[in-house]
């Protein structure tokens, strides 16, 4: 099934609320970027494609909802909401991205402010569609490594709640499964926030997925027995030089 985390709804932004999960599915919605700002903040919105889009949206808000009837007052508007965006989380590479895409658009000249805010708006979706086929083009490339009756070990949350849609390093699981490959997975608890616990148990079983919860620290007895054969996770960055940026968990 496919898992909506984060959508434009003609001036609101709606999502599924992670922190809730998988005692409930909540979603949010709101006109607010303030709102979008603290959801970020929060971890209601959480996993760094889902993050950029979230801010993406934020700024479509304030354009969309700005009373401004200038392009020079639009663009202050659409400044403030960038500047508070960019506070909710100053680690978070894909958040500066897509802020800077959506501010740069501010130093093209527009004759009105509807035809910038129209092109704020366009460019938050974009954003957003751009993610959700990145993410499947990945799971393509990335099913290939998969074999039939694989067992395949990932780490905290990296699918459809993580991001736009489809997921990345799970999306690769997701896109294995849907080919017909017969494959189980283990998933780790992923202390403190437990994204693997709540979040990737919770959305293989939306899939169909079997899958078996680990604590983080089984992990070294897991493999040493044999019972992964396969390792699917995600990276923060990769360079063009190959070198993988990572937290301790992962790369120790």
């Amino acid at each position: 099934m496919e898992i909506k985390s984060i959508e434009w709804l003609d001036g609101r932004v709606r999502w599924l609320n992670t922190l809730k999960i998988p005692w409930e599915e909540e979603y949010v919605e709101t006109a607010d970027y303030e709102r979008v700002a603290v959801a970020i903040e929060t971890m209601e919105i959480r996993g760094a494609p889902a993050i950029g889009v979230a801010a993406a949206f934020g700024v479509a808000l304030a354009a969309y909802h700005s009373n401004a009837e200038t392009v020079e007052d639009l663009r202050r508007d659409v400044e403030e909401a960038v500047e508070r965006l960019a506070r909710t989380r100053p680690t978070a590479v894909n958040l500066f991205w897509a802020l800077k895409r959506m501010r740069d658009l501010l130093s093209s000249d527009w004759p009105t402010a509807d035809e910038l805010r129209e092109a704020i708006v366009n460019e938050a979706i974009r954003i957003y569609e751009e993610d959700v086929r990145t993410n499947k083009a990945i799971g393509e490339v990335g099913k290939e490594v998969i074999e039939d009756g694989d067992t395949v070990l990932t780490h905290c949350n990296t699918g459809a709640l993580a991001t736009a849609g489809y997921g990345t390093a799970l999306g690769v699981i997701r896109s294995a499964w849907r080919e017909g490959k017969k494959i189980k997975v283990i998933a780790t608890e992923t202390r403190p926030v437990l994204q693997g616990a709540r979040l990737t148990v919770w959305e293989l079983v939306k899939e169909g997925i079997p899958v078996t919860l680990i604590t983080d620290n089984m992990v070294g007895y897991v493999m040493s027995k044999g019972l992964a054969n396969k390792v699917i996770l995600h990276a923060d960055s990769i360079i063009l030089m190959g070198q993988v940026v990572n937290k301790l968990g992962k790369m120790g």
